[in-house]
């Protein structure tokens, strides 16, 4: 069977679920769009598989079928679909759509999860806003081995079409809670020993000279105000990023990534620290 129109309920569906966090919100389920996305995801997570009629012939497509056993008219783990490939524009979220869609059950971590198997090493995100920091800064975590990521409940929808793609993945393997109270939150990690550092651009304190080798918390606040006065008071010291010329501030992805890199710096080679 084919799926050849757009007012199919199904793809009516996939549209709203791309379209309202509070959907998202609701159902517990997102849309992973592209072969990447799709590929990547977990199998237990994935709910159902759209492919469009170009795109089926793919090598990338016939080999990830092989590999999770999928067959459009034997059931499996995900219920998979065949559309038209106007179908799949319609749909799209992106300019040029990539043939494969998913609809995913959005993964849950228990608190726990984020502590690691070693000395934590978390961050956490206040009111961040912008699709594009939101996923380069949990791609960014990946590669600097952060264990978890906080992030309160007024940041941007990390489930948002946006920001799933911008993770390229990193969002299956790095273990996040979306809190409704990060100073509560933050609270009960500070009195398990975690250390947390706010971002503060008048503090004396440059980052490079503080001891990230211990169980760590970085906070990142809003692209535009920072973090609150309240989270920032909260943690154990305020460090800044010197800067140069008549710059006042980093990027939000940018910053995260200088800090998170000197903690990675530091862990590789405490001797260094």
């Amino acid at each position: 069977m084919i799926i050849e129109s757009s007012s199919n309920a199904r793809i009516k569906n996939i549209s709203a679920l791309m379209k309202k966090s509070r959907l998202r919100k609701e159902t517990g389920f997102f849309i992973a769009e592209g072969p990447r996305m799709v590929f990547e995801t977990p199998g237990e997570l994935l709910q159902e598989i759209y492919v469009s009629e170009s795109f089926v012939t793919d090598e990338r497509w016939i080999s990830f079928c092989d590999s999770m056993g999928l067959r459009e008219d034997e059931p499996g783990k995900a219920e998979l679909f065949r559309v038209t490939d106007q179908v799949m524009r319609s749909v799209s979220d992106t300019v040029t759509p990539q043939g494969v869609l998913a609809v995913v059950r959005q993964p849950h971590y228990e608190p726990e999860e984020l502590l690691g198997d070693g000395t934590p090493y978390l961050l956490v995100l206040e009111r961040l806003q912008d699709p594009g920091n939101m996923g380069t800064i949990l791609r960014t975590a990946e590669g600097a081995g952060v264990s978890g990521i906080i992030m309160s409940s007024d940041s941007v929808d990390i489930f948002s079409p946006k920001v799933v793609r911008a993770t390229m993945g990193s969002l299956y393997r790095v273990p996040f809670l979306v809190s409704d109270d990060l100073i509560r939150d933050i609270s009960h990690l500070r009195s398990r020993g975690i250390r947390f550092y706010a971002t503060h651009p008048l503090s004396e304190k440059r980052y490079f000279e503080e001891d990230y080798t211990r169980a760590t918390g970085f906070a990142i606040g809003n692209e535009g105000s920072g973090l609150s006065h309240e989270l920032s008071d909260i943690c154990d010291e305020r460090i800044t990023i010197p800067m140069e010329g008549q710059v006042e501030s980093l990027n939000a992805a940018m910053a995260t990534g200088i800090l998170l890199y000197e903690g990675l710096r530091q862990r590789k080679d405490p001797s260094q620290g």
